[in-house]
């Protein structure tokens, strides 16, 4: 396939770039190198079937394409609420231009969704079938909003137009590719462990999240690319095994064999408690599942952070 691969120079789409040149498709990636990271690319820029873009996806953009993959927005609460504007922008004027390329050229097309549109959610595990528990006006709604509106535009377009428009909602996951200043919660811990500085934890730690090794989210990206039929629902993304943050603060420590002390912080506004996926959808409709633990993620992810300190 000819592939357009929005959001390519990040730490999934970079990700993504590798699994699809491994299998073959050509790949048009688009990124404005905002938060995303080129180094994250040079492995593939010696590849002809791959061509990088410096690209605003709230701009319209054409190019004839058989599927396109929708990962133009920052991810991470530091990045995604230091531009709160453009991150809206990008979810909503981006999906919209993406999605009129789709109808225009017939491709399938995946939005790459995520899990805080269910929120904080008052039921676990998250069903797609949950309509969320979502602060419209708050300091995440920029994305979580976002994000839902995206998911909107996605099944009106395959309503009204008939687009193959496919959604997964992403949960959390790591691994390589992820910055050294992410701002999310494993990579912070390695970051942190390796400087043998205190690791931060806001709230009483207590609060979970169910964390994916990037590896087998691709798969199941990938599975749903290839999948031959049209999906009408969103699929949920992510490791169903559940982990409080204290846990994960203890692992990688011990995992490092940091000298670090844990810092308790207060927690930010709206930050969802709990979080975890189920998988059911996943897994009839895309045989999909994770198949690496924690703990080995852990450990690869380690391995990543140490070059790349070591290279900053």
């Amino acid at each position: 396939m000819r592939i357009l691969l929005t959001g390519a120079s990040g730490f999934l789409g970079s990700n993504i770039v590798g699994r699809l040149l491994e299998s073959g498709h050509e790949i048009i990636g688009l990124d404005d190198f905002s938060t995303g990271d080129k180094e994250n690319l040079l492995p593939h820029l010696s590849n002809k079937l791959f061509t990088i873009i410096n690209y605003d996806v709230r701009k319209p953009y054409f190019a004839k394409v058989d599927a396109i993959l929708n990962f133009a927005c920052p991810a991470s609460p530091k990045q995604y609420q230091a531009d709160p504007v453009k991150t809206i922008e990008t979810n909503f004027l981006g999906m919209i231009n993406l999605l009129k390329l789709a109808h225009e050229t017939g491709a399938i097309i995946i939005q790459a969704s995520t899990s805080e549109v269910y929120g904080d959610p008052a039921e676990s595990p998250q069903k797609e079938s949950y309509w969320g528990n979502v602060n419209p006006i708050g300091i995440r709604s920029c994305y979580d909003e976002g994000k839902r509106a995206a998911e909107t535009l996605c099944f009106d377009y395959k309503r009204q137009f008939g687009v193959d428009a496919r959604v997964i909602r992403i949960f959390n996951t790591y691994g390589p590719n992820m910055s050294i200043d992410d701002g999310r919660v494993v990579s912070n811990f390695i970051v942190q462990a390796l400087r043998n500085q205190p690791l931060t934890i806001y709230g009483d730690g207590s609060q979970t999240r169910s964390f994916c090794y990037v590896s087998d989210l691709v798969e199941g990206i990938y599975q749903l690319l290839i999948h031959k039929n049209s999906v009408e629902t969103p699929i949920n993304l992510g490791n169903t095994t559940e982990f409080t943050m204290l846990d994960l603060a203890k692992k990688i420590i011990d995992a490092t064999g940091s000298t670090s002390q844990i810092s308790f912080n207060e927690l930010p506004l709206d930050d969802p408690i709990q979080r975890r996926p189920d998988i059911q959808l996943a897994n009839k409709i895309l045989k999909w599942s994770p198949k690496i633990d924690l703990d080995q993620g852990i450990d690869l992810s380690i391995e990543y952070f140490k070059t790349k300190l070591t290279n900053a």
